[in-house]
C-alpha cells in the first residue's frame, strides 16, 4: 500500500479477488470498481507484481534464517542482518557463505579453537612476541594449523568474517557505495576484434556516479554498457574511495585497546574478498532491476499504442507485401479479413510490367468493390505506394495506405498462419497480415509474439520472464478494452479474452460452426468445460450483435442485467428501447436509488454502454499522406517540413517514419519548445506528426528531425521557422542527438 500509495483496502481487496476469488484483471478492473475503488488493470497488476515479489522474498528470508540455524551459525548479529535485508539480492549474499559444502575458513579456524586468539587480536594490544607467544599455544592440535603463522592467520580469518557480517557496519558501506560510487568503463584490449566493436565508442572512456544511473532517464546507458561487456568490448567496475572505507572499518574495530597491524589485515581481506564483491553485486543487480523495468514500460506503453492504433473496421482491403525480384503479393480479403483472391504483380526492375500490373490492380479493385489499399512498409515499400497512388491519382475515393509490417514475416511463417491458409506461400500470408492491419491492428498483431513487432529498448537485453509477463499482460488488457465479436473473432483473439485461454477459444470456434453462431451469451454455457467462472470472466467482453438480448452487444455483464430488466419492466420500457435511446435513458440516469443499488463506478459504465453499444473505444482509422517528391534518402533537404508517423518511442526520443527507408529521430530535446521530461507522455506510437529536419549525416544514413516552432503539438509551424531552424543547427553540430544511438540496434 505504501510502495504503490493505494489505500490498504483496495489492495487487500484486490489480491482477495486475484488470489482466493481467482478472478482476472480484466474483470476486476472492469466489474469490481465498486470493490477496489475503481483501479485501472495497471495499478492491478502492480498489486499482484509486489505482492508476488514481497512472498518470493520472504519466503526465502525464512529459509535461509532456518538453514543457518540448523547449522547452528546464527548469531544474533547475523539473525538480525538477515532480516534487515531489503532484497533477494542482498539475502542471497548473505546465504552464500553458509550454502557452500565447504566449510569457510573463518569457520575451519573456530572449529580449531582459534576464536580466542581472535578475541585477544580484537581486545588487546599485543606486541609481535605476545602474538607469537599466544600463537604457539595452539600448536599441534590442529592438522590445518601447524605453524604459528598459520595459527595467526587462521585468527585473521575469524576477525575478518567478523568485520564483514557486521550489520550496521555494512549498511554504512553500502549507503556509501549508493552516494558515492563511481562507474568505471573503458575499452577492451581486444575490443577491436567484435564486429560493430564501435557501436560502443561514447563508453570507451566513460565514468559517471552510479546513483546518477538509477534514474530511469539514464537506464539505458546501464543496459548498453552491459550488452557492451557482455560482447567483450567494455570492461566495467565499480569504484569508491578506498581511504574512506578502511576508516569506517577502523573506527569500529581499531582502537588502543587491539592489536592493530592483525585488524588492518582482516579490514582489508574483508573489504576486498567479501564486502565491495557483495555490494557490487547488489548495485548492479537493482541498477539493472530498474533499468528492466524501466525499458519494459517503454515497450509496454509503446505496444498498447500499437495495439490500439485507429482501425478501418469491417471493409474489403487489397494487401500489397512489396517485393523486387520476385514481385509484389497482392491480395483481395473481404471485411471479414477471409481471403478472396492472390496474385503477383511485377511493376519494378528488372522486369518492370508496369502494364500488366496496373490492368491488373485496376480489375481487382472494380471486380471487389475496393476502396482501401493497403501497402507493406518494407524493402520497395514506398515506390509501390507511389506505383499504386499514380493509378488511382484521379479517383479519391481509393486510399492507398503504407502500412507497418514489422512481425508480419514472423506471422506468416507461425502454426497460426499455417493453419489458416496450410496451401499458401509465406509471402501470401504475409499480404494478407498487412491488409487486415489496416483493417484491425488489434486482432492481426496478437497472432504475433510482441517482441517480433519492433517497438521495444533492448529487449534483448531485459529479464525475459519479466518483459513475457509484462508484454502478456498489455495484449490481454487491449483486447479486453476493446471486446471481441464472438461470432467473427479468430480462436487467436478469443483466446486473450478474460478467463478463456487457447484451448477453451478453440471449444468456442467448433462450437460457433457447428451451431452457425451465437444467439446469447448464455449459450456459452453449453460449451464444454465452459464454467460458471468462466462465464462470469469472460461474458461481459464478448459480444453479440443481433442477437436474442441487446445487451448482449454491451459491455453490460450479464450479472446485471435483471436489475435493468427489472427497471425496465417497472417504467414499461422494452429494453431494446433503451439502448441508444437519449430520453429513455436520461431517465434511468437520474434514477438515484438504482444507482445506489449498482454503485456509482458500475452505474457510470452501464450509461456509456447503453449510449453507445456498438461503438469501438478506438478512434477510426485517418490516413497519413507523406510528401510525394521524396521517395528515397537523397531526395531529404535540411529545412524541409514532413509529415510522419511514430514509429517508437524511447527513453531519448521517438523514431518518426517520413515515408522512406530510413526512421528520422525525433531527440527529446527537439519535441517541443517546452522541457519534455517523458517522450511517452508527449507522444504515442502511431501518431501522426509535423517535423522540421534539422541535420543529415550522409555517411550513416541518419536523420535528425524537430517538432520545435509549432502552434502545438501536432506540429503546425509557428512563424520563425528560419531562426528557429539556424538555432536547431548549431544546437546539432554541438552535440548531434544521433551519438546516443552508437549504442543501440533498432530495426
Amino acid at each position: 500500500s505504501k510502495e504503490l500509495n493505494i489505500q490498504v483496502k483496495a489492495v487487500e481487496t484486490t489480491i482477495n479477488l486475484m488470489i482466493e476469488q481467482e478472478c482476472t484483471v480484466p474483470f476486476i478492473a472492469r466489474y469490481r470498481k465498486e470493490m477496489t475503488g475503481g483501479l485501472d488493470e495497471v495499478q492491478i497488476r502492480n498489486i499482484f507484481d509486489l505482492y508476488e515479489d514481497i512472498n518470493q522474498r520472504e519466503k526465502r528470508r525464512e529459509f535461509i534464517l532456518d538453514a543457518i540455524n540448523k547449522l547452528e551459525q546464527l548469531t544474533p548479529d547475523l539473525e538480525k542482518t538477515i532480516k534487515l535485508a531489503k532484497t533477494l539480492t542482498e539475502l542471497e549474499e548473505i546465504y552464500k557463505p553458509y550454502k557452500l559444502k565447504k566449510k569457510t575458513k573463518a569457520q575451519v579456524a573456530k572449529d580449531a579453537g582459534l576464536q580466542e586468539l581472535a578475541n585477544l587480536i580484537l581486545t588487546k594490544n599485543l606486541s609481535d612476541e605476545e602474538l607469537i607467544l599466544n600463537a604457539k599455544k595452539f600448536l599441534g592440535k590442529h592438522d590445518k594449523f601447524k605453524t604459528q603463522d598459520d595459527i595467526i592467520n587462521g585468527a585473521i580469518d575469524i576477525v575478518t568474517e567478523t568485520i564483514y557480517l557486521d550489520a550496521d557496519l555494512k549498511q554504512k558501506i553500502r549507503d556509501l557505495y549508493w552516494s558515492e560510487s563511481k562507474f568505471l568503463v573503458s575499452k577492451r584490449k581486444d575490443a577491436e576484434t567484435v564486429k560493430d566493436f564501435e557501436k560502443f565508442k561514447d563508453y570507451f572512456e566513460y565514468d559517471e556516479l552510479f546513483k546518477n544511473l538509477l534514474n530511469e532517464k539514464n537506464t539505458h546507458r546501464y543496459l548498453a554498457i552491459r550488452r557492451g561487456v557482455s560482447l567483450k568490448v567494455l570492461k566495467s567496475e565499480l569504484t569508491v574511495e578506498q581511504e574512506k572505507l578502511i576508516n569506517m572499518c577502523s573506527n569500529k574495530y581499531i582502537n588502543s585497546n587491539c592489536t592493530k597491524e592483525c585488524i588492518e589485515k582482516a579490514i582489508k581481506k574483508a573489504l576486498i574478498t567479501y564486502i565491495h564483491p557483495s555490494i557490487d553485486l547488489e548495485l548492479r543487480a537493482e541498477v539493472k532491476k530498474i533499468a528492466d523495468q524501466t525499458a519494459i514500460d517503454i515497450f509496454k506503453k509503446n505496444l498498447k499504442n500499437l495495439l490500439l492504433m485507429p482501425y478501418l473496421g469491417s471493409k474489403p482491403v487489397l494487401g500489397i507485401d512489396p517485393g523486387v525480384r520476385t514481385g509484389c503479393k497482392i491480395v483481395v480479403v473481404d471485411s471479414n479479413g477471409n481471403l478472396l483472391f492472390d496474385d503477383v504483380i511485377y511493376p519494378h526492375k528488372p522486369q518492370n510490367d508496369i502494364k500488366g500490373s496496373a490492368e491488373k490492380v485496376r480489375f481487382l479493385v472494380e471486380k471487389f468493390n475496393i476502396n482501401h489499399i493497403a501497402i507493406g512498409d518494407g524493402t520497395f515499400g514506398r515506390e509501390t505506394l507511389q506505383f499504386i497512388s499514380n493509378l488511382f491519382k484521379d479517383n479519391k475515393k481509393i486510399n492507398c495506405i503504407l502500412v507497418n509490417e514489422a512481425g508480419a514475416s514472423v506471422y506468416s511463417a507461425s502454426d497460426i498462419a499455417r493453419e489458416e491458409f496450410p496451401k499458401k506461400d509465406v509471402t501470401v500470408r504475409g499480404a494478407v497480415s498487412i491488409a487486415r492491419r489496416l483493417q484491425d491492428p488489434l486482432a492481426e498483431l496478437v497472432k504475433i509474439d510482441p517482441k517480433s513487432i519492433g517497438v521495444g529498448q533492448y529487449q534483448h537485453d531485459v529479464s525475459q520472464l519479466k518483459l513475457k509477463k509484462g508484454l502478456g499482460g498489455v495484449v490481454e488488457d487491449c483486447v479486453n478494452y476493446v471486446g471481441v465479436d464472438l461470432n467473427t473473432a479468430s480462436d487467436t483473439l478469443l483466446g486473450q479474452v478474460s478467463g478463456i485461454g487457447k484451448v477453451m477459444a478453440k471449444n468456442i470456434v467448433t462450437y460457433r460452426h457447428k451451431k452457425g453462431g451465437f444467439k446469447n451469451r448464455n449459450q456459452l454455457l453449453e460449451i464444454p468445460r465452459f464454467s460458471d467462472k468462466v462465464f462470469q470472466m469472460a461474458a461481459g467482453f464478448l459480444r453479440i450483435y443481433n442477437g436474442a438480448n441487446p445487451l448482449d452487444s454491451t459491455f453490460i455483464h450479464p450479472e446485471q442485467y435483471s436489475i435493468i430488466e427489472k427497471w425496465a419492466s417497472s417504467n414499461n420500457i422494452a429494453i431494446e428501447e433503451i439502448i441508444s435511446n437519449k430520453e429513455n435513458i436520461k431517465k434511468l440516469s437520474s434514477d438515484k436509488k438504482l444507482k445506489e443499488t449498482i454503485g456509482e463506478f458500475t452505474f457510470e459504465d452501464i450509461l456509456k454502454s447503453l449510449k453507445a453499444p456498438s461503438q469501438d473505444p478506438r478512434e477510426e482509422f485517418k490516413n497519413v499522406e507523406f510528401r510525394s517528391d521524396i521517395n528515397e534518402f537523397s531526395d531529404l533537404k535540411v529545412g524541409m517540413r514532413l509529415s510522419g508517423i511514430v514509429n517508437n518511442i524511447t527513453q531519448f526520443g521517438a523514431f518518426i517514419n517520413i515515408g522512406i527507408k530510413e526512421s528520422g529521430l525525433l531527440h527529446i530535446s527537439q519535441m517541443a519548445d517546452q522541457f519534455i521530461e517523458n517522450p511517452l507522455d508527449h507522444l504515442k506510437v502511431g501518431e501522426e506528426v509535423k517535423v522540421t529536419i534539422i541535420d543529415i549525416d550522409k555517411g550513416r544514413k541518419r536523420i535528425s528531425l524537430s517538432a520545435k516552432g509549432n502552434s502545438d503539438s501536432q506540429g503546425h509551424t509557428g512563424s520563425k521557422d528560419k531562426k528557429i531552424l539556424k538555432s536547431k543547427k548549431t544546437q546539432t553540430k554541438k552535440s548531434s542527438p544521433f551519438d546516443v544511438l552508437d549504442n543501440l540496434k533498432f530495426k
